[in-house]
């Protein structure tokens, strides 16, 4: 049901006037064309205000700008690691939990966990960079990304990566596109301390600090709840990427104000301006 105030008074009360979902649907075709326009028109300006207020660019890698795992599956990855831990003997170290959910990031913050700052957590770490780079060859370039980041780094904007890759996998992506000029050096990926993994803003706290950019001039362009969060943390406003309906929702149920489908309508405001 949906309540909304009427200007008009009746024995000094303001009136409500109900209507029911039913009674939306059936509204005129001119109202409710009107009603979308004006919410189409809203969600234009908040990504305008966004796109063209960012003097410097912080990227998530692995979603708004490629696939990694197109070719080379996430699931295949974290069987590679389970196979190397259970070689080890040490596959008691994850849970039934743990193993069912095929997340090479889940499953390096287990080993982390229960080993920090071990030679075994510093070696699957390796061992998971070396699978990230087994993927590059086969990673899908993500639609409009290339154009829109020569574009931005054509416009004077700085450009950044902040992502829970090895930085030397996204180095490798890069060179392949021709895109690692756009960048350089400006690479901020896994650490050696997986706790500094986002949702810890740490990566776009380092990317702020070596592009001497306030937080409230950039903008974090990420894919899941996790990159919102570090984004909320690190003051950086944040526009999602969600190219599905299922990662759409999860960036809305995180918070996400402005989430697009597509890079498509971002590049075309810039070559607007």
């Amino acid at each position: 049901m949906v309540r909304r105030p009427l200007g008009n008074h009746h024995h000094g009360h303001d009136t409500l006037l109900v209507t029911s979902d039913t009674e939306q649907k059936t509204a005129p075709v001119s109202e409710r064309d009107e009603r979308r326009e004006q919410s189409e028109q809203e969600k234009s300006n908040d990504l305008r205000g966004l796109v063209l207020g960012a003097r410097v660019v912080l990227w998530d890698f692995d979603g708004p700008l490629c696939r990694l795992f197109a070719g080379y599956s996430a699931a295949r990855v974290a069987g590679e690691l389970f196979d190397w831990l259970d070689t080890q003997g040490l596959g008691e170290l994850l849970t039934q939990e743990e193993r069912a959910r095929p997340d090479p990031h889940v499953l390096l913050n287990a080993v982390n966990r229960r080993h920090h700052r071990s030679d075994l957590a510093a070696e699957f770490e390796e061992r998971l960079t070396r699978e990230e780079l087994r993927a590059v060859p086969t990673a899908w370039p993500t639609a409009y990304a290339d154009p829109l980041i020569r574009t931005w780094s054509a416009l004077g904007v700085g450009l950044a990566i902040t992502t829970n890759n090895s930085p030397r996998v996204v180095s490798e992506y890069l060179t392949t596109r021709d895109l690692l000029g756009c960048f350089a050096p400006h690479l901020y990926g896994r650490t050696q301390d997986p706790h500094l993994l986002k949702p810890d803003p740490y990566c776009l706290n380092r990317a702020l600090s070596a592009m001497g950019a306030a937080p409230a001039h950039a903008l974090m362009v990420g894919d899941s709840a996790s990159d919102l969060a570090a984004a909320q943390r690190a003051g950086v406003p944040f526009l999602g990427y969600g190219h599905n309906e299922r990662k759409t929702k999860i960036l809305k149920e995180a918070g996400a104000q402005t989430v697009v489908h597509s890079l498509e309508p971002v590049l075309r405001l810039l070559w607007e301006c």
